[in-house]
């Protein structure tokens, strides 16, 4: 296992079993939810159904990130047991949660000198982000040492697609990402926009696409087009979804069956009350590693 430990944000949005199951330590965000605040701990404090309901019924949502004291209480953790730490936070292009941990680094190898501590921008989100957690993990058991895995992260991260649609529009015009007129109209024509995650780490309109039918086979023909070894990728998928788990199975479905050794193996997550707290309910994401990131 090494001298070291892997952690990430709580917005790598997997399930806490398996957090502690394959050893990734784990720091939490903060959202508000008409006004109260809670942890982004996983689903604990406040359920997805939880989440998701209220804001069908016009519950106002804030999310705030990791402040520097709190990566600073989380690492110091770790160093003191004379750990060395790898860090891999939530996108840079969409919080400033990169900057943060950068800052804390820095106080704290004043104070811990000998020890190691690498902070990367995962340029990813969500299950996604989840999803290059638990591939270093398996590289760190399978003896990697902690300077190899970093330069692995930093080579490969940009391999990780993120692929997203959604059916209900309502909270990216409320959060300025589609404005009030393309909204109206996207939601008039049954329009479910495709996006995707880009090399720089920011959520971009990829297609406007018309019912949701044609988006999921679209988000498909995206993996297709981008996975390693095409229809033969073995590797593993994983999807995300802000209540519409049934929408998000029968992506699973098309996709287990395009690819064959995928069958019985694509694996759903919530996202959770960071992320979802901007796209709402409605939301399905697409994980796999493919081709190198250039959009």
């Amino acid at each position: 296992m090494g001298d070291y430990i892997l952690s990430c944000c709580s917005t790598a949005d997997l399930t806490k079993e398996h957090f502690e199951k394959r050893e990734i330590k784990y720091v939490c965000f903060h959202f508000e939810l008409d006004g109260t605040e809670y942890f982004d701990d996983l689903g604990e404090s406040v359920s997805a159904d939880e989440l998701y309901t209220a804001m069908a019924g016009g519950a106002e949502t804030k999310t705030s990130q990791v402040s520097v004291g709190e990566y600073i209480e989380h690492f110091s953790k770790y160093l003191k047991e004379g750990k060395d730490i790898i860090h891999v936070t939530l996108s840079s292009g969409i919080s400033g949660t990169y900057t943060s941990a950068c800052i804390a680094r820095g106080e704290l190898k004043e104070r811990f000198p000998g020890r190691k501590i690498y902070i990367v921008d995962s340029l990813g989100a969500s299950s996604g982000y989840g999803l290059i957690m638990d591939k270093i993990v398996d590289l760190r058991d399978s003896g990697m040492t902690i300077d190899v895995l970093y330069q692995w992260i930093e080579e490969n991260k940009l391999n990780m697609h993120h692929w997203f649609f959604s059916t209900d529009l309502k909270f990216y015009i409320k959060g300025g990402r589609i404005s009030k007129t393309a909204g109206f109209v996207g939601t008039a024509l049954n329009i479910c926009p495709l996006l995707n995650m880009n090399n720089s780490g920011h959520l971009v309109s990829n297609e406007k696409i018309r019912t949701k039918k044609k988006v999921i086979k679209r988000i498909v023909e995206k993996m297709e087009e981008h996975a390693e070894e095409g229809l033969a990728y073995s590797g593993k998928c994983y999807l995300s979804q802000s209540a519409c788990y049934e929408d998000a199975k029968a992506v699973a479905e098309l996709v287990e069956k395009r690819f064959p050794k995928l069958d019985g193996k694509v694996e759903i997550f919530n996202i959770g009350a960071t992320i979802g707290g901007h796209t709402g309910p409605g939301t399905i994401a697409l994980y796999f590693w493919g081709d190198k990131r250039i959009n």
